[in-house]
């Protein structure tokens, strides 16, 4: 690496979950994927289980090369050669071995690590209806696994590590998904024009939200199967029938059936399909889901940043492990009004969506064809192109090129030039200016 050197190329890590699609995240990418095979993330951060890698790969080292210097920066070449597209270092290794120099003392000392995972996603078949802890509670709750002797990663762990997960999810095409407890008149509705689901009133009525979802996560199998399937005997042959629209609550439940047959039992996570709210945003449009808030994605691409943690809590939509007692001691049991985030209104190039996290703040910077914006980073910082391409200019370095689905970090301190080859926009995650 050249001395003084503070930004660097990275490569992230796909995660090919089955629920993934099979074309965005490569065309992003520019994988080939004849097989096709699922590719549900692309991790770009520092944790444990899936660390980005500092540098290029042998394969994207190779591509550039084939390329000649086609990534020009500024009129210089960029180097795709040396240190520089060295493999094998990993982000979190490297932060390790230089905590302050990396995340700045302040970031390293209130975090010990690096605060977020960013991550890009692409959901074809939905996911598990899911609740996050909160930092005391993944801390406690970690440490009792750990002294229960339960390996990370037994099937039913629960805590991964010691961290919370707070996060904000940017759509990046029209996305689909459940928010948290619908508020009480559009519940009561709900469970009003479902004749299934009418049983459920007085349960509202008498014990709130607490009690309605207690009820049905705790029902046995042989009652969840009696409710359900006469009801999924209405709605499957409608959705089958492309009569059912996405704005529909019938139409998931129907998908969900249809997706999660776990060995002929109906899936009891369809209930909250109907308990909870039903969104769809648009590209450009952003939502924060914090600790407690039950949620679940249904359908779409989004960019997705959160603090440095895999710690999920199940509700179902899944065949993996559902612990409901521990769901239910960390549920936040409260209507939800869906609190839509929009790009900010900061002036310049830099639109930032802001949550109350600590730990993470995503930002857009907009380029038009050769404009040049000058960066300087506070602690460690991962940026990715999704559209365009761009140069990356630092002082005393060898610039290189960064294209469509191309990502690269900058550490504490560093002040680099961005110039944009085409109109292009990138997205950065960073720690927020008032955590720093």
């Amino acid at each position: 690496m050249e001395k003084d050197q503070k930004v660097f190329r990275l490569q992230g890590k796909v995660q090919h979950y089955a629920w993934g699609g099979t074309r965005f995240l490569p065309g992003l990418l520019g994988i080939d994927n004849p097989d096709n095979r699922p590719f549900a993330e692309y991790w770009l951060g520092a944790h444990d289980n899936a660390p980005a890698e500092m540098g290029e790969t042998k394969a994207a080292a190779a591509e550039a090369a084939k390329d000649g210097a086609a990534a020009r920066t500024d009129g210089a070449a960029a180097r795709t050669d040396g240190a520089a597209a060295r493999t094998g270092t990993t982000l979190n290794a490297y932060i390790r071995e230089h905590p302050d120099d990396t995340l700045g003392p302040h970031t390293a000392a209130r975090f010990g690590r690096l605060p977020y995972l960013l991550k890009i996603l692409d959901v074809n078949d939905m996911l598990s209806i899911q609740v996050h802890p909160s930092k005391r509670n993944a801390e406690l709750e970690f440490a009792e696994e750990n002294r229960k002797g339960i390996a990370l990663d037994a099937p039913h762990r629960n805590y991964r590590d010691d961290n919370h997960k707070p996060e904000l999810m940017l759509a990046l095409g029209e996305f689909w998904l459940l928010h948290g407890f619908k508020p009480e008149a559009d519940l009561l509705v709900i469970l009003r024009a479902v004749p299934e689901l009418r049983f459920l009133i007085p349960v509202f009525n008498s014990h709130g939200y607490q009690g309605v979802y207690q009820e049905v996560m705790e029902l046995p199998q042989a009652e969840v199967d009696a409710i359900l399937k006469p009801l999924l005997a209405r709605i499957v042959p409608m959705y089958q029938e492309g009569e059912l629209k996405r704005n529909d609550e019938n139409f998931w439940a129907a998908r969900a059936a249809l997706t999660y047959k776990n060995g002929g039992k109906t899936d009891r996570g369809i209930f909250s399909i109907y308990l909870f709210n039903l969104l769809n945003l648009h590209p450009g449009e952003a939502i924060f889901q914090d600790a407690g808030l039950p949620h679940a994605y249904l359908e779409g691409q989004n960019i997705e940043i959160m603090a440095n943690s895999d710690n999920v809590l199940r509700g179902g939509l899944t065949p993996k492990h559902v612990d409901v007692p521990e769901l239910m001691k960390h549920i936040r049991f409260e209507a939800t009004n869906p609190r839509i985030i929009f790009e900010g209104d900061d002036p310049g190039h830099i639109a930032v969506y802001r949550t109350p996290a600590p730990d993470f703040e995503l930002s857009k910077l907009s380029l038009l064809r050769g404009e040049s914006l000058t960066i300087k980073a506070h602690s460690a910082e991962i940026f990715i192109v999704l559209e365009g391409s761009l140069g990356v200019i630092e002082p005393g370095v060898p610039p290189f090129g960064r294209k469509k689905g191309e990502a690269f970090v900058s550490f504490h301190q560093a002040k680099f030039e961005l110039k944009a080859q085409q109109d292009t926009v990138v997205y950065r995650a960073s720690v927020p200016a008032g955590a720093l």
